[in-house]
């Protein structure tokens, strides 16, 4: 009998834990569906079975697929998009997705033709079931979306699956390492891998990933939604008061808040607050937590016509931003915005959109996700640091109320912006150059 590699039984012993698991996903849909319905919609996508059985088998068209698992990593998908429709006027979008929030910011993606499903579960039934639906000319994963059957079985299926706006963490190596026989096949079993930065090529390339280059970081090319921003622009006219915006903050992050703002004292009360949380599930949650505060808390879901102004907002304390798909809006309301996620050690989130937006950025110290970013653009002038957030909370204060601080903070970042564009177009050619039958 002919002994197995300790990579076949690492892969071996991954599916037979993701085939047990499969009750408790199902369970874990449904307990989740209760605060965010989508996740009951469509379940049997989630293990390779489609209605209609011939979805996707018109035959019109190349499929190219974009697996992009949730709200991040679906507005890169959608900064590639635009490229790649411009690269390959004849494809058909296949959409996946893993989180709801990331599937209800797909659906603005779509165009006649296109289709959008769950990602399959990760066994090798439910993966070849995928495959062999759709047959997609080739597979783009957005940043971190690795997975071993995944990537093992478009192997062995022919499909090209390459890994785009690669990132990866010394947290995330790290733990790869930990189970190297599973994390080094699957990585090196990908077609290309085109990474953000440097430190994200070399890390990479531990993990035996075929790094086809170093593109940069696609959301340096996103385009703010002009009508949003002057819908800010707007609003902001009838405001007596400068807003500071604590902008997708995390778990535990809006306590901070509540604490640093019993320090400030009239400081505080100088300007609007505006609390946006990064999960929508949490949206009443935040809203009780401020109100027991001591808070007066006006939500936007409930604004008509634009927050409040005036008389009207004289006993409002702060802002919560309880929507999906505005915060070009939340940006373009704000004179200086704390990133959340950065002063909770959870890795920070992505400043771009808010640079974008010309809302100067104050970052906390754990900026783990996102730290070439965030160093480069500390390092231009583009945004600042603060050891915690009672100091971001007095940086933010003072941008917000200074113009010429506050101009040139704006000045800084559009300059590291510019410098910085171009993700889209080379990344858009090197999926095409994928794409055997177009080339």
């Amino acid at each position: 009998m002919t002994s197995r590699s300790p990579t076949s039984w690492a892969r071996a012993l991954y599916s037979a834990v993701t085939w047990a698991a499969q009750p408790l996903l199902r369970r874990k849909l449904l307990r989740r569906a209760e605060a965010e319905p989508v996740y009951a919609e469509h379940i049997p996508e989630r293990f390779g079975r489609y209605q209609p059985a011939t979805l996707g088998q018109d035959g019109r068209g190349l499929w190219i697929w974009i697996h992009a698992v949730s709200l991040g990593e679906t507005r890169a998908a959608a900064i590639l998009l635009t490229a790649l429709r411009e690269r390959l006027p004849g494809m058909r979008l296949l959409l996946t997705h893993g989180t709801a929030t990331g599937r209800t910011e797909g659906r603005r993606l779509l165009q006649s033709g296109d289709l959008q499903v769950w990602q399959p579960w990760d066994t090798p039934a439910a993966v070849r079931r995928f495959v062999q639906q759709f047959r997609p000319a080739v597979g783009v994963l957005m940043e971190t979306e690795v997975w071993p059957n995944l990537v093992a079985i478009c192997r062995e299926e022919g499909v090209p699956l390459a890994l785009a706006n690669a990132r990866l963490s010394d947290k995330s190596l790290g733990q790869a390492l930990r189970v190297a026989p599973l994390a080094r096949p699957t990585y090196a079993a990908l077609a290309a891998a085109w990474a953000q930065t440097e430190d994200d090529a070399r890390r990479l390339r531990l993990l035996g990933a075929p790094v086809r280059g170093v593109l940069g970081n696609l959301k340096f090319d996103a385009r703010p939604d002009a009508a949003l921003l002057e819908r800010a622009r707007q609003w902001k006219s009838g405001l007596s008061r400068p807003v500071v915006l604590l902008a997708s903050s995390r778990e535990g992050e809006e306590a901070m808040l509540l604490s640093a703002l019993r320090t400030l004292g009239p400081v505080g009360r100088a300007v609007q607050w505006l609390v946006v949380p990064r999960h929508p599930q949490r949206f009443d949650e935040v809203a009780a937590l401020l109100a027991g505060g001591g808070l007066h808390v006006s939500r936007r879901s409930q604004w008509v016509g634009g927050p409040p102004c005036g008389a009207a907002a004289d006993d409002i304390d702060i802002w919560l931003g309880d929507s999906l798909g505005e915060m070009a809006l939340y940006y373009g309301l704000a004179d200086a915005t704390l990133m959340g996620g950065s002063f909770a050690p959870l890795g920070g989130q992505n400043l771009i959109e808010a640079l974008a937006c010309d809302c100067p950025v104050v970052l906390g110290p754990h900026t783990f996700n996102f730290s070439e970013a965030s160093d480069l653009a500390c390092e231009a002038g583009a945004a600042l640091r603060a050891p915690d957030l009672e100091h971001g909370l007095r940086l933010a204060v003072d941008l917000a109320g200074d113009r010429q601080s506050h101009a040139h903070a704006v000045a800084q970042a559009r300059g590291f912006l510019d410098q910085h564009r171009g993700a889209a177009r080379a990344t858009a050619q090197a999926v095409a150059g994928l794409v055997q039958p177009l080339s």
